[in-house]
């Protein structure tokens, strides 16, 4: 079981406590597209950027699906939109601090992933 703080006092979950966590997170970050962006936000967090560059540097997404899943990240408090000043007008999108706690989380996935691949092509 996990430990968790709760009202100060550090104690173990339950599993049902586990498996809602672990249901909110999926709900959340699951599906095809959001880990993808958030992995995309968190390697340019040193430049602006903008919708199209993630249309463009995220293969296969469709701007409809970008745009929807952007206004879900933000809504979740992970991602944040900022009109900029130009012209014509620009949004861009970053990681928020809060968006930066899933970090460990992405690189987990992504290092369980590279061990994963490596497995399979032993067999």
């Amino acid at each position: 079981m996990t430990q968790i703080k709760d009202q100060g006092i550090i104690r173990e979950t339950s599993c049902s406590e586990e498996l809602f966590a672990i249901r909110d997170s999926l709900e959340i970050l699951g599906g095809k597209w959001k880990l993808l962006i958030l992995i995309y936000l968190k390697n340019r967090q040193d430049k602006l950027v903008h919708f199209k560059m993630m249309e463009r540097g995220i293969q296969g997404i469709s701007a409809k699906m970008l745009s929807k899943e952007l206004k879900e990240l933000e809504i979740n408090e992970l991602v944040t939109r900022t009109i900029q000043d130009t012209r014509p007008i620009t949004v861009t999108y970053a990681l928020t601090d809060y968006g930066k706690s899933v970090i460990p989380v992405i690189e987990a996935l992504v290092q369980w992933g590279f061990d994963h691949r490596m497995m399979i092509k032993k067999t």
